[in-house]
């Protein structure tokens, strides 16, 4: 049972590894401690059953049990907040949860993440919640709210949620905090009736900022079944260094989670040959934030262009100025409002987040704070003192100038913590969009040298997850077509079954299927058979198709050639053998044309002129604001010592400004001068005309020669979108009538079963690869596309990977209503679909033949249907499937057609000519 839920509450929510095995650990937890669910428990009892679970809990370091989990900022820890909460819940009927947060950035936070309809919900995907939603009692509405006894108590998911800085502020004098004060409605204090509740979990988010605060202590005589503290950083600083937490059960450092990409790299930054002793404290001041500019419009233009040809949303990138004090960066929003700093250009849109504001404008500061990554809000600058040390999860943040004096670990330790998280949720390729720049002329070196020392958080992997478990070990299996184990040419996986696919009944080990040869000598011949056989997909004028391969005049033609490749071996093979050559010929050929499915080469040629072009258009410049320098400025990863540079030594000075960005646009292989050039000119004179809008005419030169890449990239992305190609007509040109079954490549566990067989054995083919029996329920659903499946009676595989359980139940249905499927491998059909400036291959889902025609499949989430990306792979698909009817059709075959499923459509009680109605056909997708 809890496995069930630990299972669906990871898939739900998406859960990153880091997090799905942190909620795995606190599942284990609980069921090895069993006694943390009741409150009359022996603590001691609790911490040793736990200690001999994870290795690094020493102490709970508190009245009752409490657990660390310490997982790197930008990981997720809020989302993991709520898998935790969604687990106790649904598996062990917990109700009522007490969050703090560290301060009034997090605590709002934390109210929105947990509100529903917001962007970032916890619980989005928990439809036990979406019917029943949480109730959200907060510091500031609990004296309302928090009493209302109208609802059940004991039904309602009640989560409490406290700014304990705000707590810490009221006990100040040893006064008693509001919370504990009587309410007239209850006879006693809110804080009493918590401690009353019998269900009640603590939760405490970035824990390392108040762990031995008055609050906290104050906290604490809630005396709650347990407490789940979260943090990037599980140790306190004391004047005798930094003192680590005794109670970490799962550590997943900041190393760990660079190394997987889950976080942006992050990058220090200088002028090349730059010396700081030249410059006094205010021109260095003033000379980072004009790099940290430049670095931020360039980072702004790398966005949009990345967006424009992927396809995806748009990311408004923001910069972050670290001042000395509230004094310092009032200073520092005035000079960068003023005209002084690139004539005014940054009036409005820089905002000040500090300790100075109070009221009105406190609230007015965090409304903007909290929407600076929407594209729509003007922030794109932020200044602040030190009121961003944790929770501020943006990821926009891309440039970083710290101009307040700290030692280069400082530096580090504090910027990277602000910038990591990834706006597209992983890694993209590109350089830009995955770095974090800090602007740091002063302490370039001085940063280098601290990332490279051992104990760097960059490079500190001491404390990490442990070791995979044998299970977990990972194998690269090749798995070639069911042909090539009937003919014996590959071992046959041996199924062990207690399931019988006629009946339904149990029954006892089913062998392996007996290879249609024995000897070696046919072994031998049937690979030769096959060799020959792949040569005549070419010679579609003798076989149109595979069925053909049996005519006898093809079969003699066949024999000749196998006979001939034969010579050289008969004697040592065929002498004392006896076999019959011509028999070995028509068994394999029988063999292979039983186990495909005919797959033409279809090809799509221009017929007549073709002639290509870009639509005028009106370049968008709204958010393109490149600034001039003449600096070369110098960055490295820290991570990996790797160099870049954003400007370039200035080149060749061109006639005209336009020249600069013409000449680099015809250096793109879809360009012609010679046809393009009245576009050209106007697009570079639109880029032009924008410069000259707020730059000097010196100034527009020095961008144009900088920068012109990268505006003839961003102009590039823009014309892609106007493209058009036009053609006297199209030939559809059929190179083959059948094309072999590609061998499918996997990874898969190695040895046992990965999950305990139920009514189902597992079986293990000889590498000793886990496998599992298609019709067996899988459990770990989210662990399925590890898995590899087997006991099919109609696949042309013996094995297969699923992607999702929506696949498996669909091979189930294919299993009982087709006549042979497969799931075909990359370039199986080489269909390839439009994406931006992309043109990926599509592989489909699955291929099933039937008496009348052969479809091919794809299942997707119902929410996916109408993305942009699954409209392409179905247009691209269902042409296919157009072209290959239109061929069937000429030489009597099966027609295709393109079927794209939802996802909740699929239940095995449902018949494969059930999901005809959601044909996706040519005309449909044009």
């Amino acid at each position: 049972m809890t496995q069930r839920i630990l299972n669906a509450v990871s898939g739900r929510l998406s859960l990153r590894p880091p997090q799905a095995e942190s909620l795995t650990r606190l599942v284990r937890a609980l069921e090895m401690a069993p006694e943390m669910l009741q409150h009359d428990k022996e603590v001691a009892a609790a911490l040793s059953s736990l200690k001999a679970l994870f290795p690094t809990l020493e102490d709970f370091e508190r009245d009752f049990p409490s657990l660390c989990f310490a997982l790197a900022t930008g990981v997720g820890k809020t989302r993991l907040m709520g898998a935790f909460i969604a687990y106790l819940h649904l598996a062990h009927g917990i109700n009522n949860f007490f969050v703090l947060a560290p301060n009034l950035t997090i605590y709002n936070k934390l109210i929105a993440d947990f509100t529903p309809n917001t962007p970032k919900y916890v619980f989005k995907g928990i439809g036990d919640f979406a019917i029943n939603a949480p109730r959200i009692i907060t510091g500031d509405n609990y004296d309302q709210t928090g009493f209302d006894v109208t609802t059940d108590v004991f039904t309602e998911i009640r989560i409490n949620i406290f700014n304990i800085s705000k707590i810490n502020s009221e006990v100040r004098g040893g006064k008693e905090p509001r919370i504990k004060r009587m309410r007239e409605v209850l006879g006693d204090s809110y804080f009493n009736y918590l401690a009353e509740l019998p269900d009640l979990v603590l939760l405490m988010d970035e824990s390392h900022r108040y762990r031995a605060s008055a609050g906290v202590r104050s906290i604490n005589e809630l005396k709650p079944l347990f407490g789940l503290e979260l943090t990037a950083t599980p140790f306190v600083e004391s004047t005798r260094g930094p003192v680590a937490f005794k109670n970490v059960v799962m550590d997943y450092p900041l190393a760990r989670a660079m190394e997987d990409g889950f976080v942006k790299e992050p990058a220090v930054v200088t002028q090349r040959n730059f010396d700081a002793r030249a410059h006094t404290p205010e021109e260095l001041e003033k000379i980072k934030l004009e790099d940290g500019v430049r670095l931020h419009e360039s980072t702004k233009v790398e966005l949009l262009t990345y967006a424009r040809e992927n396809g995806v949303k748009p990311v408004k990138p923001f910069m972050l100025v670290i001042a000395r004090d509230t004094t310092h960066a009032a200073q520092l929003l005035s000079l960068l409002e003023s005209d002084a700093f690139y004539e005014g250009r940054y009036r409005g849109k820089v905002i000040q987040v500090d300790s100075s504001r109070s009221g009105a404008e406190e609230e007015a500061m965090i409304t903007r704070l909290l929407a600076v990554e929407h594209v729509e809000e003007p922030t794109e600058i932020v200044i602040h003192v030190n009121m961003l040390k944790e929770g501020w999860d943006v990821t926009n943040l891309y440039t970083i100038v710290p101009l307040r004096a700290a030692n280069a670990r400082t530096l580090i330790e504090q910027s990277i913590g602000r910038g990591l998280r990834l706006p597209y949720g992983k890694r993209t390729g590109v350089a830009a969009v995955d770095r974090l720049n800090i602007v740091a002329h002063d302490k370039f070196q001085e940063i280098v040298d601290e990332a490279n020392r051992g104990d760097s958080p960059i490079r500190l992997k001491q404390l990490m997850l442990e070791a995979p478990s044998a299970d977990d070990k990972k194998v690269s299996v090749q798995v070639v077509s069911t042909a090539m184990s009937r003919l014996g040419l590959s071992p046959a996986p041996t199924v062990s079954t207690q399931f019988s696919s006629d009946s339904g009944s149990l029954n006892s080990d089913n062998a392996k299927p007996v290879p249609v040869f024995s000897r070696e000598s046919e072994f031998q011949a049937a690979r030769v058979v096959m060799e020959v056989i792949g040569s005549y997909e070419v010679k579609r004028y003798l076989v149109p198709n595979s069925a053909a391969l049996l005519k006898p005049e093809v079969q003699e033609e066949i024999l000749k050639e196998v006979a001939e490749r034969l010579k050289p071996l008969q004697s040592e093979l065929f002498a004392d053998e006896g076999i019959d050559l011509a028999d070995v010929v028509k068994t394999t050929t029988e063999v292979v044309v039983q186990q495909t499915i005919d797959i033409p080469r279809i090809t799509v040629v221009p017929n007549g002129e073709v002639t290509t072009g870009f639509h005028p258009f009106e370049l968008d410049v709204a958010q393109l604001h490149l600034q001039p320098g003449e600096r070369v400025i110098v960055g490295q990863l820290l991570r990996t010592n790797e160099q870049f540079t954003l400007a370039a030594e200035i080149g060749l000075v061109e006639q005209r400004l336009e020249d600069y960005i013409v000449h680099a646009l015809v250096d793109y292989d879809d360009i012609d001068y010679f046809t393009h050039a009245d576009l050209l000119y106007d697009l570079a004179g639109q880029m032009v005309k924008h410069l000259a809008s707020y730059l000097s005419e010196a100034e527009v030169q020095n961008v144009l020669d900088r920068d012109r890449q990268l505006i003839a990239r961003e102009i590039h992305a823009q014309m892609m979108a106007h493209f058009w190609e036009e053609a006297t007509e199209y030939e559809v040109k059929v190179s083959r009538g059948f094309t072999e079954l590609k061998s499918c490549n996997y990874t898969a566990t190695a040895g046992h079963a990965a999950i305990a067989p139920g009514n189902f054995a597992a079986y293990t083919p000889p590498l000793g690869i886990a496998t599992h029996h298609y019709r067996e329920t899988v459990a770990e659903t989210s662990r399925i596309k590890q898995m590899l499946f087997g006991g099919f009676e109609r696949c042309l595989y013996p094995l297969q990977k699923f992607d999702s359980d929506t696949e498996r139940r669909f091979a189930v249905i294919l299993e009982r209503d087709a006549q042979k499927w497969f799931k075909p491998a990359k370039g199986q059909f080489q269909i390839y679909y439009k994406l931006g400036t992309e043109q990926p291959e599509y592989v489909p889902d699955f291929v099933a033949e039937t008496e009348s025609q052969i479809f091919m499949v794809e299942t997707k989430a119902r929410g996916d249907m109408d993305s942009q990306e699954v409209q392409a792979k179905a247009a691209a698909a269902a042409r296919w499937c157009q072209y290959a009817s239109e061929h069937a059709s000429e030489i009597g075959a099966k027609v295709w057609s393109y079927l794209l499923l939802p996802h909740d459509e699929i239940v095995e009680s449902k018949r494969l000519v059930d999901f005809q109605r959601f044909r996706i056909s040519n005309n449909h997708c044009a």
